[in-house]
């Protein structure tokens, strides 16, 4: 039997085991089981689905390879939802850990209780094991700690035991001029300091005014600076909207939240938290303040300097970033779904690209590159101000389209881009047709340009050429392409500088090797950075497989993988099905089957009379699938020994091998003709392409130098909760003009049919 349908047969059977003594081993069962059991819940999936899926992160197997090569393990969930669960589940392991630190120091400073240790053990958020551990924690000097050295800490206890008695009268036997206490007052003073710390570090109190505070208060901003008398207020240009504006805490949208967080850096804006303080002491007085009496009310006194210094400011703080914490994920989230879209926008394949990096005072650059991206020529023009060279740019632009049989021009969206775009559509007419041109997004080519990646690519080019090459080979194939630039530098989010990085360059390091590996690598023509992309494989063994293809010319299987240096066994399972072989030795390696599978899909050609010439040559067909349900599904799953998910997976490569998942997608627009900005109408109807979306509306490419918004009260008929949900990124969609401002460059489009 072949090795590795022998090692997938016996995976499933030895499961169960490993991952029980894995398990075992890392934590204590009952707190594995409370892991699981509420990812399960939280995601919707079934808990032995998300043992079994904890079980193959732990052994080091990647996202990519779970979600497509493990589908019988995971119930074919996708590749989202298992990053999902890979996040939860370290959240919540390192939960587990703080909740054990917590415990141990607890103990260790012999403080631990059994109303504690439970609740401790009912804390779900880091927030609430915090709040719990507040009054153990090491503090530095606070007015508390200064007033337990005067020794206070007894009269504060006694005071705030709230039993009767008069608080002047208990504080007498603790003045002491040696410690600092020389009078009534300063005992009562350092007694009041010490019963509002304890009342601060009360977790069930902070836990009830979080609550009440995020679904009752409001945030409200106005400019930093007010303006001196006789003075005329400031112009807060983008943040004018902000003046003077106040939203409820619980209702207010992420990206407003990011605004105000950015005019409060810039120092344009004041933001505070606004919560009725009566409605905060009352609670505090309910949790605090016994009965009646002197010592009841120095308490509720006390609780009041509690609330003011120490719990609303600390209130406020959580608030906004709590706030924060969530735009930031929402923002994320879109920036997420925007690259994915991009990444996996249709590449025009085998076509002739002629790229244009606009410019005023450098000059338009050129690069023509052929079908697969290889640089056949480079030129520097001047077809705008301030040299205005444009008779003599039409003339080196036609011979390098009449030289090399150009069929497509791709054109950066930055700088001179809407001059440039003029003249390239003369240059259309003038050569009769047979061209297009597309506008692309130039969003990073500079900073690519300019990398040592860049340089080690092309040596030769000036780092202005090497951006028109860049420009090209974005709209010959974006994936292969945008893997080359810092995800975050690519431009299709909003406030992405504002975001934590490392949460932004994890997440959208997930939705590129996400899109890799959908797509899939070609093992011979694929660039560095695209190969470290492939699960499985990173920068080092991603430069070994290239400077293998040097030495010894194309891989001619994915066996041969097994000889690049640094490329285990482990490395080869997980990236293996990744790569392609056009034209190897064996057909199965040009298609998505793993090599683990292969012995299963050759049995499945010759059990249905199939044969590997009529896979080459495309003769399978849809009567495949009568072939297999006359046999049975299931049946024929188990004589070939592997799951249901596999053998449709198999079935549908075989049927397509090689395909690309992006050819399924519209293609991308291409114009001949331009658009300026004076010529648009109020209610022209006009075709354009989404270019970014954000949490308040998409911004569509309409032909002219600037994107037009559609706000999300203008894409559809219907109550939009997100853009999201209506449009995505490189979208043909029909809009109309709302209204144009030439001044200012702004153009408001709806996608709602005028009447």
């Amino acid at each position: 039997m072949n090795y590795y349908v022998y090692v997938y047969s016996i995976y499933l059977k030895v499961f169960e085991r490993v991952r029980e003594n894995f398990f075992q081993k890392v934590f204590p069962r009952k707190r594995t089981v409370e892991i699981t059991a509420r990812i399960a819940k939280e995601l919707g999936i079934s808990e032995k689905r998300v043992i079994d899926t904890v079980a193959l992160i732990d052994e080091g197997n990647t996202i990519p390879f779970i979600a497509r090569y493990r589908k019988e393990v995971t119930g074919a969930l996708d590749d989202q939802v298992l990053r999902t669960l890979d996040e939860r589940l370290k959240y919540l392991r390192n939960l587990e850990e703080q909740r054990e630190k917590v415990r141990a120091s607890i103990e260790t400073l012999g403080f631990m209780t059994e109303e504690i240790s439970k609740a401790l053990d009912e804390a779900e958020t880091l927030t609430e094991i915090d709040d719990i551990y507040r009054p153990y924690r090491p503090k530095r000097k606070t007015r508390a700690s200064v007033a337990k050295e005067k020794g206070l800490g007894p009269l504060a206890e006694a005071i705030y035991a709230q039993d009767g008695g008069v608080p002047a009268e208990m504080a007498q036997e603790y003045i002491n001029e040696e410690l600092g206490v020389a009078s009534v007052e300063d005992a009562l003073a350092g007694a009041s300091d010490i019963i509002a710390e304890i009342i601060s570090d009360d977790a069930e109190l902070r836990k009830r005014l979080r609550y009440v505070c995020f679904m009752n208060g409001k945030i409200s901003s106005c400019p930093a600076k007010a303006p001196a008398d006789g003075e005329e207020k400031a112009d807060l240009g983008v943040y004018a909207m902000y003046e003077s504006f106040c939203e409820p805490l619980n209702k207010i949208a992420g990206h407003r939240v990011l605004a105000l967080n950015r005019g409060e850096n810039e120092e344009i804006l004041k933001v505070t938290v606004e919560f009725e303080r009566a409605k905060a002491m009352n609670i505090v007085r309910t949790l605090h303040v016994k009965g009646s009496g002197e010592c009841s009310d120095f308490v509720s006194l006390a609780a009041e300097d509690s609330y003011d210094r120490l719990i609303f400011p600390s209130l406020e703080r959580e608030m906004r970033t709590t706030l924060t914490d969530s735009a930031n994920e929402s923002a994320i989230k879109v920036f997420s779904l925007n690259l994915n879209q991009l990444l996996m926008q249709p590449p025009v394949k085998n076509k002739v690209t002629l790229g244009l990096d606009p410019g005023y005072r450098m000059g338009c650059k050129v690069a023509v590159v052929d079908g697969i991206g290889k640089v056949l020529d480079t030129a520097v023009i001047y077809p705008v101000p301030p040299f205005n060279k444009i008779d003599e740019a039409k003339v080196k632009i036609k011979s390098l389209i009449k030289k090399y049989g150009v069929e497509i021009i791709a054109i950066g969206n930055g700088t001179a881009s809407h001059e440039t775009e003029v003249f390239a559509a003369d240059v259309i007419r003038e050569v009769g047709g047979g061209v297009a041109y597309m506008v692309v997004s130039e969003a990073g080519a500079s900073v690519y340009s300019a990398s040592k990646l860049a340089a080690d690519e092309f040596p030769d080019y000036d780092v202005n050429l090497r951006s028109a090459v860049s420009i090209a080979r974005r709209l010959q194939d974006p994936l292969a392409e945008l893997v080359k630039i810092d995800p975050k530098a690519i431009g299709v989010g909003q406030y992405q500088h504002d975001m934590p990085q490392n949460r932004l360059s994890e997440a959208l390091d997930g939705v590129v090797e996400s899109a890799v590996n959908r797509v899939g690598v070609d093992l011979n023509t694929a660039s560095v950075p695209l190969l470290s992309r492939v699960a499985g494989v990173n920068s080092t063994v991603a430069k070994n497989i290239v400077a293998y293809r040097e030495e010894n010319g194309e891989f001619a299987s994915r066996a041969e993988l097994k000889k690049v240096p640094k490329l285990g066994p482990k490395a080869f399972e997980q990236c293996a099905g990744f790569l392609r072989v056009h034209g190897g030795r064996n057909f199965l390696d040009n298609t998505a089957v793993h090599p683990e599978s292969y012995a299963a899909a050759k049995e499945l050609l010759e059990k249905l009379g199939y044969s590997a010439d009529d896979v080459k040559k495309n003769r399978i067909s849809a009567d495949i699938n009568d072939k297999i349900s006359a046999i049975g599904k299931e049946k024929l799953a188990n004589e070939l020994g592997i799951g249901v998910p596999t053998l449709d997976d198999i079935v549908a490569e075989l049927c397509r091998p090689g395909r690309d998942p992006r050819d399924e997608l519209p293609p991308p627009m291409l114009r001949t003709d331009v658009l300026g900005i004076e010529s648009l109408k109020e209610g022209m109807e006009l075709t354009g392409t989404v270019r970014n979306v954000t949490d308040f509306g998409a911004f569509v490419d309409i032909g002219v130098h600037q994107d037009g918004l559609v706000h999300i009260s203008q894409l559809g008929g219907k109550f939009v909760k997100h853009p999201l949900e209506v449009v995505s990124v490189g979208d043909i969609v029909t809009v109309w003009v709302l209204a144009v401002d030439v001044k200012k460059g702004r153009i408001s489009l709806t996608m709602r049919k005028p009447r």
